[in-house]
């Protein structure tokens, strides 16, 4: 096992790529030729489901069992949900996200046959020359959000004689910024700074020419907003799962703002206790900065595919995150921090043999866990790392 270099010049380039790609949950086509083009470009074999999640494969030297990391495309969004008779459509959130984040938010209405349409998410009551103090009294809800389109409309009718439908998908502007000092502002990091993340690790282990225990799958889920994520990408094969998501930083939070952040439990409950160690125990062997954290409001591709019915380990690995599910912001060495440890996990062996099979006899299984040190990590730190 060998420390790799991660091209910082290719993640900042995937990530602003990435970004510029609207993809709420529904309509992720776009996103997904994109993220195949990466792994065209990088020789990585790959194929898709039939709505389009994509498992890429990085050969190991075995082939099962195997191991899994994910990462999502889709992101939140909005819906029509009816025309009002002042011109102005009603609308719905794609995947949870509160309505006060979308207030003011410039976006792109998508009708059928290729049209599209420039407008605004605007509160009920936007003007406080109109209404006064009423303008910060009136409570964000989504119920309370309306689309101004930037069309000549002053009715519902005016607004169903541009093409535009219940149903109709609104994406939302990401105004990303990247500064040079590091810190990289955007709505939307949540998840394209994973998926940056995974392509960069990928592309270290390929020009690197890593040897891997195991093979790896790259997965890229297009349903974690709403919940489906990791679940229909899988196979039986998978022993274990590494999801790679935001850390939220906030007040009683212990996300690492400029490092890798290990989540040891969500609101879906703990993740596995020697796999998430694990993680943890690299990060220490390697030096790269690094955190452990509890969400409480939070799920993950990793729940998904453990409610689908995989009998899998899970670890969440997360890049640190302000304001999340609104403009949010991260720092280039996080991201960096997180791509860095996913080529490390993919070096290191199985967790236990036993999981080779998903029924096994108790040899191998470990006895107390507070006794448990991860041998494997110490073997490869003393060869070569």
């Amino acid at each position: 096992m060998r420390a790799l270099k991660i091209n910082q010049d290719y993640l900042r380039e995937t990530l602003e790529q990435a970004l510029a790609i609207p993809s709420p949950t529904g309509m992720t086509n776009e996103i997904v030729h994109f993220c195949c083009d990466q792994l065209k470009q990088l020789g990585i074999e790959f194929e898709l489901t039939r709505r389009g999640a994509i498992r890429a494969t990085l050969p190991g030297r075995r082939k099962s069992p195997d191991r899994a990391i994910v990462a999502h495309l889709d992101t939140l969004g909005a819906m029509v949900t009816h025309l009002r008779d002042n011109g102005r459509p009603a609308v719905a959130p794609v995947g949870t996200w509160p309505a006060r984040a979308a207030e003011g938010a410039r976006v792109t209405l998508y009708a059928d046959h290729g049209k599209q349409f420039r407008g605004t998410l605007l509160p009920l009551k936007a003007s406080g020359h109109v209404y006064n103090e009423e303008v910060d009294q009136q409570p964000a809800h989504w119920d309370n959000l309306e689309l101004r389109l930037d069309e000549v409309v002053a009715s519902g009718d005016d607004v169903a004689a541009l093409g535009i439908q219940p149903g109709d998908f609104v994406a939302v502007d990401p105004q990303t910024e990247l500064l040079d000092n590091g810190f990289w502002f955007s709505r939307f990091l949540d998840d394209k700074a994973g998926v940056a993340a995974l392509l960069a690790a990928a592309r270290a282990i390929v020009e690197e020419d890593a040897e891997l225990p195991m093979d790896v799958h790259l997965l890229f889920t297009i349903t974690e907003e709403t919940g489906a994520g990791a679940s229909h990408v899988l196979h039986g094969d998978v022993a274990e799962l590494i999801a790679v998501d935001n850390g939220t930083i906030a007040p009683d939070q212990n996300t690492s703002e400029y490092g890798a952040t290990i989540a040891m439990q969500d609101s879906s409950g703990p993740f596995d206790y020697y796999l998430s160690r694990r993680l943890s125990a690299l990060c220490d062997s390697f030096g790269i900065e690094h955190s452990r954290d509890v969400f409480r409001h939070y799920r993950s591709d990793a729940a998904a595919a453990l409610e689908a019915g995989n009998d899998i380990r899970t670890a969440l690995v997360c890049f640190a995150l302000d304001s999340s599910h609104g403009y949010e912001r991260t720092h280039r060495d996080s991201v960096t921090a997180v791509a860095s440890l996913l080529t490390l996990y993919m070096q290191t062996d199985a967790m236990f043999e036993r999981d080779a099979d998903a029924i096994g006899p108790l040899q191998d299984f470990p006895e107390a866990q507070g006794d448990w040190e991860d041998s494997a990590v110490e073997e490869a730190v003393a060869e070569g790392g």
